[in-house]
């Protein structure tokens, strides 16, 4: 543990996908310092012994924050949000409402990303490691259009942000995994365009953008 008055160290592993932008963005979103270790997937670099004794599952992001190692960018989101949001709100303190930011943080994840946008990833940007499903992707665009009506009825509904007036974790998950569906020619709603062009212009998703940049 660091002693009083030390900043803690904090090092970042991962650059170059939505899911490593996650986790640049929530640090950027409360100014706090780290060190970046830009590795990019499927380039051998999560497979080094030094890399694999970090996170065993070789995936990234992977934040490393003092003695705490945590993986999975929806955790790292909910974590950093959480010890060092404070006031800011980026995770809600009341049970009811941090019920609310989790099943929207699970919603993303799984109807957004998983179970949608990553099997478009695998079946055709990565066909040549997983082989070609065209079946299969052309039904996980089909269940993105679908679930990405429930976040409109919610925006219209609640908005600005999916819990309302705060801009919290939560939304950081859900801009990747809509702005993720855009770069694959998914048609989204226009109340999603116009909720990602409010969010587009944040200091700290565009310097997390910036920072999100795999090694050349």
């Amino acid at each position: 543990m660091a002693e009083a008055g030390q900043e803690r160290r904090r090092i970042l592993w991962g650059a170059g996908t939505p899911r490593t932008l996650r986790a640049h963005w929530i640090l950027r979103e409360l100014d706090l310092a780290y060190e970046s270790r830009p590795i990019g997937p499927r380039t051998g670099e999560t497979q080094t012994s030094e890399f694999t004794a970090i996170n065993p599952s070789q995936k990234i992001p992977v934040l490393q924050d003092g003695d705490l190692t945590l993986s999975e960018s929806a955790a790292i989101v909910s974590y950093v949000a959480e010890a060092y949001g404070g006031e800011r709100g980026l995770i809600p303190s009341a049970p009811k409402e941090r019920a609310r930011y989790y099943q929207w943080c699970f919603f993303a994840m799984m109807e957004l990303d998983a179970d949608t946008t990553y099997v478009i990833r695998r079946h055709e940007d990565l066909k040549h490691l997983y082989g070609e499903a065209p079946n299969a992707a052309k039904a996980a665009r089909e269940i993105f259009g679908k679930q990405a009506l429930v976040v409109e009825k919610t925006l219209a509904a609640a908005g600005p942000y999916i819990l309302g007036e705060r801009f919290t974790g939560a939304d950081i998950l859900l801009t990747t995994c809509l702005a993720s569906a855009l770069r694959r020619q998914i048609e989204i709603p226009e109340t999603l365009q116009e909720y990602l062009a409010r969010i587009a212009p944040r200091q700290a998703y565009q310097r997390a953008l910036e920072a999100n940049q795999p090694r050349k």
